[in-house]
């Protein structure tokens, strides 16, 4: 089996890649009648769907993996146990996963990215949803310990009362840019025109 395409991917670290051509792979490898259960990369294949946040893919995945593969392969467990805290909405059960397995060289790094990836997006969340939050829920949320969240905040321009252990959201500014186009600058020129006429 050649999987010299996802080893590729792997190392150049395009991991938002690994879904669709590990996806790909299968579905070639099935059609010409190979058994290539035993031999495939499911932790990587699992974490490429939920890297992406398409948990649906990861459940589908998840169902089809042989039940003899989840009780010898522990890391794939372990990345579908991540899978299941982001389906329940478990943000600090995510952290809990990631940090509660002893990964592989082979995924170490791809799952180090998840995590930022991830922590970079429950700051997105945070940022969208609230004006002030606590330093123990934005800890709880960024699985940190409260100093480093507090720092980790602090750096992305957030302020913080230290009498009340609150933290005041910097919002993002929404920077849009309006496209004209040039026929409708016409119709619209041409309307004016007839107006004033």
């Amino acid at each position: 089996m050649d999987f010299s395409q996802l080893t590729e991917a792997m190392a150049s670290r395009s991991y938002d890649k690994i879904a669709d051509i590990s996806d790909q792979l299968m579905l070639q490898v099935a059609s010409e009648g190979v058994a290539f259960e035993d031999e495939w990369p499911y932790a990587v294949h699992l974490l490429g769907h939920i890297y992406l946040n398409d948990l649906n893919s990861a459940r589908f995945l998840w169902k089809i993996i042989p039940q003899s593969i989840k009780e010898s392969r522990p890391e794939v467990v372990a990345v579908w146990k991540i899978g299941q805290q982001l389906w329940t909405r478990n943000y600090a059960g995510v952290h809990d996963a990631i940090r509660g397995f002893n990964w592989s060289a082979e995924i170490q790094d791809f799952v180090a990215s998840f995590a930022e990836r991830y922590t970079k997006r429950m700051l997105e969340l945070l940022m969208s949803a609230y004006s002030t939050i606590s330093i123990q829920d934005t800890a709880l949320f960024l699985g940190m310990n409260e100093n480093d969240a507090t720092n980790y905040v602090l750096q992305h321009g957030w302020n913080v009362d230290a009498a009340s252990q609150m933290l005041t959201v910097k919002k993002q500014v929404v920077v849009t840019e309006q496209k004209i186009d040039p026929s409708k600058l016409q119709r619209l020129t041409e309307y004016v025109f007839h107006l004033e006429h």
